[in-house]
């Protein structure tokens, strides 16, 4: 089959929609269950590009959390530690699979952004992971291939619609890629920059240890950001991204951005929001939005009398500003990547109050003394890369 029709494009009044292959040759997707739409094509076929770079660059399964043409998450396949098993709904599921390790750390480090994803896994979908995709909300996912008990899994969720996709791992596209923009088009050699280790040899600051973790979630973050809508930066811990700033015109706004949902991704491990004292029964949807909003200053929106009686069995106590600073203060060993130069030290700064020790980033700005001494201050180990990674 070399095409499939669509019910519409992005949106519901751009009609006729279609995927298909220009020089006739088969599709190297096949639809095994539910109708992929336009939106859910262009996540797939993204994701899918990133957790083949993980899988390559790091020998481990990868799993990603699609939503809007960019990822909410991207991990590879490391162990859970109790903590984080808990904070990403799992721990009563027992021990997991690699893959589905993958995707339970892809989808729990932003759940608020990942509502809805388009799943994409770099291994053959298991029954753990299937067992995992199962309760959550999701449009879709993408794989190799399914085992035959995952695959009936996948297709009895959202009462038999939801969306499965079989890719063709040996499938290579052209170099040359085209985009039609207002009826013109855009021709370029596809980007293949291999990102491994060998970026990050150029280090201009007076700390020049990374650690072999640092490594890997350096190059985790670069291979994120080369499938991120720019202006991008992405934060990663422990083979995972824990906060991704996409699609802001300003870069200093895409590391507080990022930042912010690594606060978020930490604060949510305090001993105070694991032990939230939850009503029997609440929604997983419900649980994430509450805890954000917990979380953050507007915590009376879910604190105040007539309203925590909805999400808890007894009122919570605040955690406070002080309280959330302390703790945020313990994090350390964050990496951070970004898909073009720090521009001003203001980046630093902020990235530094993230708990972030070590830096990837292409260099190149007129003010890279400025950023060079704004590490120096914090003992910060960067890199610069001679890479950029812009995705429109």
């Amino acid at each position: 089959m070399n095409e499939i029709q669509l019910k519409y494009g992005c949106n519901p009044n751009q009609k006729p929609s279609r995927i298909f292959m220009e020089d006739g040759s088969d599709l190297p997707v096949t639809v095994l269950n539910g109708k992929p739409g336009y939106i859910n094509f262009l996540d797939a076929f993204n994701g899918w590009q990133l957790v083949k770079e993980l899988k390559e660059a790091t020998g481990l399964p990868a799993a990603t959390s699609f939503k809007h043409v960019s990822p909410a998450g991207a991990a590879v396949g490391l162990p859970l530690s109790d903590t984080l098993a808990k904070i990403y709904w799992v721990d009563d599921l027992g021990e997991l699979s690699p893959l589905a390790c993958a995707y339970a750390r892809a989808r729990g480090a932003d759940r608020m952004s990942s509502f809805g994803d388009f799943i994409a896994l770099s291994d053959i979908c298991d029954t753990d992971t299937a067992r995992l995709i199962k309760r959550e909300v999701s449009d879709g996912v993408i794989a190799p291939g399914y085992t035959p008990e995952a695959l009936e899994i996948l297709k009895n969720k959202r009462k038999g619609t939801y969306n499965v996709i079989k890719i063709d791992p040996s499938y290579k596209p052209a170099p040359i890629e085209h985009k039609d923009v207002f009826g013109i088009t855009f021709e370029q050699g596809r980007n293949e920059i291999k990102l491994d280790e060998s970026l990050l040899t150029n280090i201009p600051t007076q700390n020049k240890e990374f650690s072999e973790a640092a490594k890997r979630d350096l190059i985790i973050a670069l291979i994120t950001l080369k499938y991120t809508q720019s202006n991008s930066v992405c934060y990663t811990k422990d083979g995972q991204a824990i906060g991704i700033g996409a699609g802001q015109q300003s870069r200093i706004h895409c590391t507080r951005l990022a930042g912010n949902k690594a606060d978020i991704w930490y604060l949510r491990q305090h001993p105070k929001v694991m032990n939230l004292p939850w009503i029997e029964k609440i929604r997983r949807a419900d649980r994430d939005n509450t805890i954000d909003v917990y979380i953050s200053d507007d915590h009376e929106d879910v604190l105040a009398d007539g309203i925590w009686q909805q999400f808890f069995t007894e009122k919570p106590e605040v955690l406070t500003r002080e309280e959330k600073r302390a703790w945020l203060d313990t994090l350390k060993g964050v990496a951070l990547g970004s898909d073009a130069f720090f521009p001003f030290g203001d980046n630093i700064e902020r990235a530094h109050k993230s708990g972030v020790e070590y830096i990837a980033q292409a260099g190149g700005s007129v003010r890279d003394d400025h950023v060079i001494d704004t590490c120096d201050k914090y003992g910060i180990t960067m890199a610069f890369t001679g890479v950029r990674l812009f995705h429109h």
